[in-house]
């Protein structure tokens, strides 16, 4: 197998070849080798290279299929040679990345920008259907939303009615990171203990570690879990115990909320996600 790109620029000049588009999807779809028709499911097929196109010999309405039937490419008339160097963009991108940024570096309307990110985004959802978190797990809340002193006067008036300190307008949000594995992500009404407590069991399989901060809302996990607090005045690791890899999320999502999609606002957040893969809030400059 050929090394693969490591920079837009090599990725560009990769993809723009249709064989190593051709040579790169086949690896992905179908690792062993074995090329099985999408719809039937049958490996009695083969290739007609002037056609650019696979035919299955079984009897059915779609004998004949592309590379891009059966994945989130198909309907789409844009090349492979635009598609891929945008998935590129969109796994390397930690941070995030907009409609309008791949407008400019592929060439594309932003139109089309956001309809293939859309795409992007669907293919990079949790695979994972329901069930609980295990093993060792993370626990921790963060607060969005932008500081009150940056904002207009009348602005900054409505969102410290009521409230105090620097949390004053911003929007609670629980975290839960299965280490290695998964995320999932939530807002909240507040931190207190009815509001925290039935998260970790709903999502969290009795028994896992639970590593979380001093928050006395955590304190009745001891019952169901194995849990570890860690002092973050002292220290902010000690062992396995530490909520580090929680915290570098929340430092991801809030770079991309205040720099790559800044001056929107975010309703709500996707409830699941892979660990390591920001999850991107809705679209915007």
């Amino acid at each position: 197998m050929e090394r693969a790109p490591k920079t837009l620029q090599e990725a560009i000049v990769y993809f723009s070849n249709a064989d190593n588009c051709h040579a790169f999807m086949m690896r992905l779809r179908w690792p062993d080798g074995k090329v099985r028709c999408p719809h039937c499911g049958s490996e009695d097929v083969a290739y007609l290279p002037n056609a650019k196109v696979f035919k299955c010999y079984v009897k059915h309405p779609k004998q004949k299929f592309s590379l891009k039937v059966g994945t989130i490419f198909e309907d789409s008339p844009i090349g492979l040679d635009k598609w891929l160097p945008v998935m590129w963009l969109v796994v390397n991108s930690k941070n995030g990345i907009s409609s309008w940024e791949i407008h400019r570096a592929m060439g594309v309307t932003q139109k089309t920008a956001w309809f293939m990110l859309q795409r992007a985004r669907l293919a990079m959802q949790d695979d994972r259907k329901g069930g609980k978190l295990s093993g060792e797990v993370e626990v921790d809340e963060s607060y969005i939303g932008g500081k009150a002193r940056n904002m207009h006067k009348s602005h900054k008036a409505k969102k410290l009615e009521g409230k105090g300190g620097g949390m004053a307008g911003k929007i609670a949000v629980q975290g839960i990171l299965e280490r290695g594995g998964h995320i999932r992500a939530r807002v909240i009404d507040d931190n207190q203990r009815n509001t925290v407590l039935p998260a970790v069991k709903d999502n969290v399989e009795a028994g896992s570690n639970v590593y979380t901060d001093q928050l006395r809302s955590y304190f009745g996990l001891q019952a169901d879990y194995e849990h570890g607090i860690i002092n973050h005045a002292e220290q902010y690791v000690n062992g396995q115990i530490h909520t580090n890899g929680l915290e570098n999320f929340w430092a991801l999502l809030k770079r991309g909320l205040g720099g790559t999609y800044v001056g929107r606002t975010v309703p709500s957040l996707p409830l699941r996600g892979r660990a390591g893969v920001s999850l991107q809030p809705p679209e915007g400059r």
